[in-house]
């Protein structure tokens, strides 16, 4: 659908162009409002939304319950700074994830920041107050933010170029990939070969892994790594870290991805859904590991900040909630019959893969010439799809677990649809 020029849309995109800075990549959506599974645009034009702002709209667009709950917090105060004084959301928030923490070693603490990227940053320093060590190991496909360390941490060149340098003492090792040739077995040993060639293991503070990578292409780590993983980390003293900030808050069909592999991580980082679609994100472990920084080490002026959790009060106790939970699973479940059928229908679909409602269709054509045509292509027809994966080729699907049965039928129609439009 070609913009009309004299559209609202067109209006507020010619502004966009004027006034932000070109380096923050914009599509052609301009929303005016949202609510569950649709978005709709300043023009009046609905979308179905399979992309959830990345990942942030878990239960969807405009949750009763959590917009009433920012309401109520709005009319009593929106900041304080919890480093000035204690406020009961930040402390809820916490006690919430302490008891749905899926790490080992006790008593659980939280820290309670803005974004996901920050919370990658400061897991890392946790892990170096609690080792004394300066290492960090980091895997092929890995996303972990756009800050310097976190630019450091990320395997993709797109978002790295021009940047740098980066902070040092971050190492890669191989990450499974079999669509790609890259087995369990062979990962592990590149992991044991970067600890004969480029550092000891007693020098490793921590390892950061996705359970299921996001922007690298939405690879499930696998259960026999992670275990395999977890076992290195227990052998060598090394802190194991749990980068659910896109995996996490349900997505999966479980609260947390890493439960599906019976693992016990060190550190969780979360975020993105966590605060029902305002900045909030989180670490959280053991007392032993989380009280390493001295007071005053850790914080932040807007972390934690009340309105968002009083969000995140509401999200984590949806997402905890066995109704929810089932209603993740059937969708995972129902998703993954679906693409399994489209998949073996079109040829330009190479593989696809995910863990619960977290869906990807890699493309036969390494470029991301075809997955941009297909994103195009959907958008038109009232779709809004991303794409991801080291080389662009990756189609994600992020639909509210909460969408109604009819709805996703409608979005896969649309998604197919686009894929053969876009393929002639």
């Amino acid at each position: 659908m070609a913009v009309k020029q004299d559209s609202a849309v067109a209006a507020a995109l010619a502004s966009r162009q004027r006034y932000v800075a070109r380096g923050v990549s914009t599509p052609r959506l301009a929303v005016a409002r949202a609510e569950g599974a649709w978005i709709e645009d300043l023009d009046g034009r609905r979308f179905l939304d399979f992309a959830g702002g990345i990942a942030c709209q878990n239960l969807g667009h405009g949750n009763a319950a959590v917009v009433t709950a920012i309401h109520e917090q709005v009319d009593a105060f929106m900041h304080q700074c919890f480093m000035v004084g204690s406020y009961e959301p930040y402390v809820e928030t916490c006690r919430r994830l302490a008891e749905l923490s899926p790490c080992g070693g006790g008593e659980q603490r939280s820290l309670l920041l803005n974004s996901g990227a920050e919370a990658v940053e400061n897991a890392v320093k946790i892990a170096r107050a609690a080792t004394g060590r300066d290492g960090v190991v980091v895997f092929d496909q890995a996303f972990h933010g756009r800050t310097l360390l976190t630019l450091a941490m990320t395997a993709n060149v797109k978002y790295k170029h021009g940047f740098g340098p980066f902070p040092s003492e971050v190492y890669r090792a191989p990450a499974p990939y079999p669509y790609r040739g890259v087995s369990t077995a062979e990962a592990i040993a590149g992991l044991r070969r970067l600890f004969a060639t480029e550092i000891a293991p007693d020098e490793i503070a921590c390892v950061v892994l996705e359970p299921v990578q996001g922007e690298g292409g939405f690879i499930p780590a696998g259960a026999e790594f992670v275990r395999a993983l977890r076992e290195i980390c227990s052998e060598h003293g090394i802190l194991y870290v749990d980068d659910e900030v896109q995996s996490g808050v349900g997505r999966t069909g479980t609260i947390w991805a890493i439960e599906q592999y019976d693992v016990e991580p060190d550190l969780l980082v979360a975020g993105k859904s966590l605060g029902g679609g305002l900045p909030l994100a989180s670490v959280t472990g053991p007392a032993a590991i989380m009280d390493a920084p001295a007071p005053g080490g850790l914080g932040g002026t807007f972390g934690g900040n009340p309105v968002a959790c009083a969000a995140a009060c509401v999200v984590l106790d949806a997402v905890a909630s066995g109704e929810f939970k089932e209603q993740a699973r059937t969708l995972g479940d129902t998703l993954t019959e679906a693409l399994d059928a489209l998949a073996a229908r079109r040829p330009e679909i190479g593989e696809h893969r995910g863990l619960g409602a977290m869906r990807a269709l890699e493309l036969e054509l390494q470029s991301p010439a075809l997955a941009g045509a297909v994103t195009a292509a959907a958008f038109e027809r009232g779709l809004l799809l991303l794409s991801c994966g080291t080389y662009g080729n990756v189609l994600r699907l992020l639909p509210p677990l909460t969408i109604a049965t009819d709805e996703l039928e409608r979005g896969l129609g649309l998604l197919e649809e686009a894929l053969v439009d876009a393929s002639r």
